[in-house]
């Protein structure tokens, strides 16, 4: 078992890594200030790893919570399905929410946690990839609105993420392959020789070798929590995490919720940034090629949907938190291992990006 820590002073708190933690009450006791825990879960998650942590908590006041699945349920009226929950079994400030899902759930769970009654305590204990790796690190929560992925949301900090690494034995491979998204993407803004190892150890990942998973999640999570209390509120270096996501919510909000997964997209987006990085001249073919290939080994899409043009692209783009007074700024890389967030491009190169037939480049890959 690894335990990491995302040191926010008096805010800080562990990310513990290994298999089969999830009914290990020694992780969650400490963490748990009141006798009533409210455990967020959805559809899918619940049968699978709910009795499980019924068993760690035994003796506390348990309300269970099952949301619908899907990124297309990550709004407003789901949320009010917690907060009815909790009012109804009168939860009171020293109650604890658990997340027991992917990101969506993690998510909606921690601007749950923000709002009711002014904030209360949660823990993340995420079950996919992508949220062992990225989503339940950092304190960032929200839902989605029609018009913008994430739009709607507020910072706030767990007290704890239990990542257990056998719930990945359940997950799909497509969930798996979208988790490598932001893997790679670790590698790809600011630790080169990551990229190197996740070259070497792709095929183990994707095979569910379990020494290489928790190489990999560790990994990610040092890099994330470096990054996170660095710049816990995205006023600077922490951006750079969202390298491929401009271009990639673009997607998810024009295909609609769901449609694609959220590491499809930010994939795709990653070979839009990789692309305008080597049209601006910072990377060479051969670099912009390495990252592509690395996506694609994982199993991911390299190429974003056909029916969306540089116009549609921008209507999305337009709408963006790390926009500032009307400029699009994106994450781009100087050099593999080196991003950094810029407004400063000519706008026909980012047009020539946004209209480039990916399936080209794709194909000689």
């Amino acid at each position: 078992m690894r335990t990491l820590t995302v040191d926010l002073a008096e805010r800080s708190y562990p990310i513990y890594i290994g298999s089969d933690l999830l009914r290990q009450a020694q992780f969650f006791t400490p963490h748990i200030v009141g006798r009533k825990v409210a455990i967020v879960s959805n559809t899918t998650v619940a049968p699978l790893y709910l009795q499980q942590l019924r068993e760690a908590l035994v003796g506390y006041e348990l309300t269970e919570i099952i949301l619908p699945d899907g990124e297309s349920y990550k709004n407003w009226e789901t949320l009010q399905l917690i907060f009815d929950a909790l009012l109804r079994d009168k939860h009171d400030r020293k109650t604890t929410l658990i997340a027991l899902g992917g990101g969506v759930v993690g998510d909606m769970t921690g601007f749950a946690a923000a709002c009711y009654q002014r904030g209360v305590n949660f823990i993340q204990v995420p079950t996919t990839l992508l949220s062992q790796v990225d989503s339940s690190v950092g304190g960032k929560t929200g839902i989605n609105h029609p018009l913008g992925k994430n739009m709607v949301g507020a910072f706030y900090q767990p007290q704890a993420v239990l990542i257990d690494t056998a719930t990945l034995q359940t997950l799909p491979p497509r969930e798996l392959s979208a988790g490598l998204a932001e893997v790679i993407k670790y590698g790809l803004i600011c630790d080169e020789p990551f990229l190197t190892w996740l070259e070497r150890h792709i095929e183990q990942i994707c095979q569910l070798d379990n020494p290489a998973l928790i190489e990999t999640i560790e990994r990610s999570c040092a890099a994330k929590a470096q990054v996170v209390s660095a710049d816990e509120r995205e006023s600077g270096v922490r951006a750079t995490l969202n390298l491929g996501h401009t271009f990639g919510h673009a997607i998810e909000t024009e295909q609609g919720y769901g449609a694609w997964l959220h590491g499809e997209a930010v994939s795709a987006g990653t070979v839009m940034a990789l692309h305008m990085s080597k049209q601006l001249g910072w990377l060479t073919e051969q670099q912009r090629d390495r990252g592509i290939k690395l996506l694609k080994q994982a199993g991911l899409p390299i190429v974003p949907p056909l029916s969306m043009t540089a116009e549609t692209f921008l209507t999305h783009m337009a709408v963006d938190k790390k926009n500032i007074d009307g400029h699009i700024r994106l994450v781009l890389l100087r050099n593999l291992g080196e991003a950094l967030v810029t407004a400063e491009y000519p706008a026909e190169v980012l047009h020539d990006v946004l209209s480039t037939d990916y399936s080209t480049i794709a194909a000689s890959i």
